[in-house]
């Protein structure tokens, strides 16, 4: 890690390693990404290029040109995990949460903690996707309705991490990643598709409220939805099921 920590992206903070680091990450997972991530993701990601390119780390102030023009999102620069209300707060208000910091070079394939690339790459992308955003905001306003609740909260919790963090779609019988854990991260890309232990099944709502994660640990189910309309579906039952 080069750049220093702060509460806005000082772009000039950035080395000659970062750079590097970025490239070889981007590089990576592009091609990575190909054959596997689901078409609005792909889409996405085309759309914020030479924003969001190999070449160089990108700049949050041309993001969020982007951001705002699309559907009115805009990035939080943050030093690392929020508490939960603030993190719901921000997604409800339309701001997402990124850190500045770059991996070393020898931490290519595995952080504990999520890195800029992580949350550029990962995540960014879909905020122009009009459904994914929603969705995400919809998601903040319930963390933020119920933060009083623990039990619910932790419900979220687990929605947004089989969603947002880890999520997959089923296509044509083809299985496509849309999760940001999985299209910042080649080991989880890979992990996905070669490890036989894997178990993708059906996005069932009430499943995916029960099911614990370690977010440390990689991960072996994953909720297979058809497409994002699927997630405005959750909302609504949440939503009535709540009420």
């Amino acid at each position: 890690m080069s750049a220093t920590i702060t509460d806005r992206q000082d772009y000039s903070a950035y080395t000659p390693a970062d750079y590097n680091v970025w490239q070889k990450l981007a590089e990576r997972q592009i091609s990575a990404l190909e054959a596997v991530a689901c078409r609005e993701y792909l889409e996405c990601l085309t759309a914020l290029h030479p924003v969001i390119a190999p070449a160089a780390p990108p700049k949050f102030t041309e993001l969020n040109k982007k951001l705002r023009a699309a559907h009115g999102w805009s990035i939080k620069v943050v030093p690392g995990f929020l508490p939960v209300d603030e993190f719901f707060s921000l997604l409800a208000g339309r701001r997402f949460c990124s850190s500045t910091w770059l991996r070393g070079i020898d931490q290519l394939d595995y952080l504990e903690e999520p890195d800029m690339f992580h949350d550029i790459f990962g995540h960014i992308p879909l905020y122009l996707n009009k459904d994914y955003a929603t969705f995400a905001e919809r998601l903040g306003k319930l963390g933020v309705k119920y933060a009083h609740d623990e039990e619910k909260v932790t419900q979220l919790q687990r929605l947004y991490w089989f969603t947002i963090e880890f999520g997959v779609m089923r296509r044509n019988d083809e299985v496509k990643v849309y999760g940001a854990g999985i299209c910042s991260s080649f080991s989880e890309t890979c992990h996905i598709f070669d490890d036989p232990n894997v178990e993708v099944v059906p996005f069932v709502l009430d499943e995916v409220l029960a099911q614990d994660f370690v977010i440390t640990e990689v991960q072996m189910k994953y909720f297979a939805i058809k497409d994002f309309s699927e997630l405005w579906a959750v909302v609504d039952l949440l939503e009535e099921r709540w009420a």
